[in-house]
């Protein structure tokens, strides 16, 4: 876990839903992560982990940042490759 510290990742949680952003402390199922966006929909992958590896589709809902959240709960962190990085650092909030 403390490897992951400062890398870009996905989280799921239990109640909160999914969030992207850069792990900055992770206490037990606790973590804050910083330039964080909720990723409230995602196209063009079947699991988070197609996410982590190549990010997601023009047409997914990826909310704007948030400068930090702390988030409880959390049961999966996904660090994310440079490529899915790149893809998910994208706002993308339009109605679909």
């Amino acid at each position: 876990r403390k490897s992951m510290i400062g890398k870009f990742v996905i989280c799921r949680t239990y109640s909160a839903g999914v969030h992207t952003g850069y792990l900055q402390e992770i206490h037990g199922t606790a973590g804050i992560l910083k330039e964080a966006r909720r990723l409230w929909k995602w196209t063009g992958a079947f699991t988070l982990n197609e996410v982590a590896n190549d990010g997601c589709g023009e047409d997914s809902r990826i909310s704007n940042p948030v400068k930090e959240i702390l988030l409880t709960e959390i049961i999966e962190v996904i660090p994310c490759t440079e490529k899915a990085t790149a893809n998910l650092r994208r706002s993308r909030n339009q109605k679909q």
